[in-house]
């Protein structure tokens, strides 16, 4: 079996998939060869290139800006991505995602319609099936069901003209009709939507992303408290790599400020400019060491709190239940997918006082114990999640 990895980035969640499927298909006697655009961060792996460079990528970032045309540039490194498949001749073509100013979609996409081989595309958010959009669910915008228009987003890519309509009607048409094609959601919320998508006459498989359960687990080692100047009784954490009020930063302001001096919240992901924003009393963490720290700081929190407005399935959810802590959210996207009733709450969006009781609840009263959010996110084990792609590989070939 050889599969062919094709991803924007090289890091953050989606890389960190594409090359924890890549290690499977070759522990499983296959092989594998992974790609993503120019970033700033070197990627060492043999199994791994790069198929724009800098100057490409500016160049297409920027002629999309004016024309709105994301995704009709970068001729010279999509030629240079469909040769290196050609030569490696893999069953299949796994695409992830693809918006990053790295592809010419036109190109790819007859390349893939003509091509015969068997391709599976990840959803990791909304993008392939709106005008503009990765998501549309804080702004309760329905236009993709029908066709954009008057883009209420135009966020990504930012434009600076409103193109959305003649872009839903580009996508409609380049990503239909490719025989051979399954696509894969992480959660029922994302596979609900591309139902009511124009690519619902696709197959469509859910499998949910998976953590390592050998690294997010429960510890007892609590000098990550002192490390960070964190004394009050109850501690309450959130992580995001990046922080704006989309991922619920002014939820986490409004709640600094309402639970009392018995609570400190503690935000991981943060940086300069966020810090210099929030309250004293909130602990700010750049960055942590590695993900053992991270997870020692989800074992050392009373609740895991994540007031997002936008998401398929957090990953972060899992990964505190993982260290057997409780979750208190909104119903955002796939979240309300993640924890059952013995290990968290989970309250509309921009409920702060629901949501500050679900924290005092957790706290205070300790209805959820660590052994139930463990059992939970066993559901989340990363062997789960690569063998239900590999059993889905092998039914395709």
């Amino acid at each position: 079996m050889k599969v062919f990895y094709i991803n924007g980035v090289s890091y953050g969640s989606t890389g960190r998939i594409m090359f924890q499927l890549a290690d499977k298909v070759k522990e499983c006697g296959g092989d594998a060869l992974c790609t993503a655009g120019f970033t700033w961060n070197k990627c060492e792996r043999e199994d791994f290139f790069q198929t724009s460079g800098l100057f490409e990528k500016k160049l297409h970032t920027e002629l999309s800006k004016i024309t709105g045309k994301h995704g009709g540039y970068s001729l010279i490194s999509t030629k240079k991505l469909i040769s290196k498949i050609n030569v490696f001749d893999p069953d299949v073509i796994h695409l992830h995602n693809i918006h990053g100013w790295f592809l010419n979609f036109e190109m790819l996409f007859d390349y893939l319609k003509k091509s015969n081989k068997k391709i599976v595309w990840t959803l990791h958010d909304c993008w392939s099936f709106t005008g503009y959009c990765p998501h549309f669910d804080m702004l309760g915008c329905e236009k993709w069901k029908t066709g954009c228009f008057e883009c209420p987003y135009n966020g990504y890519p930012k434009t600076y003209f409103d193109c959305s309509e003649k872009q839903y009607k580009r996508k409609k048409e380049l990503f239909s009709g490719i025989h051979g094609l399954s696509i894969v959601t992480p959660s029922l919320w994302l596979k609900s939507k591309v139902e009511d998508s124009f690519l619902k006459d696709y197959p469509i498989h859910v499998i949910n992303n998976g953590i390592d359960l050998s690294v997010f687990k429960p510890c007892s080692d609590k000098s990550v408290l002192d490390k960070y100047g964190i004394t009050t009784k109850y501690s309450v954490l959130g992580v995001s790599y990046g922080w704006d009020n989309k991922k619920g930063l002014d939820a986490f302001i409004s709640l600094s400020e309402t639970l009392g001096d018995k609570y400190t919240v503690v935000l991981v992901g943060t940086d300069e400019s966020i810090e210099k924003n929030l309250p004293k009393n909130i602990v700010a963490i750049r960055r942590t060491q590695n993900q053992k720290e991270l997870a020692l700081l989800y074992s050392v929190a009373d609740v895991f709190v994540n007031p997002t407005l936008e998401d398929t399935f957090p990953t972060v959810n899992m990964e505190a239940l993982a260290c057997g802590t409780p979750i208190a959210a909104y119903k955002t996207g796939g979240s309300v997918e993640i924890p059952d009733n013995n290990c968290g709450f989970m309250v509309e969006k921009r409920d702060i006082l629901g949501l500050e009781k679900a924290i005092r609840k957790i706290c205070e009263e300790k209805p959820f114990s660590k052994d139930n959010c463990k059992i939970r996110a066993k559901s989340f084990d990363k062997e789960l999640f690569e063998n239900k792609y590999m059993d889905l590989y092998r039914s395709m070939i």
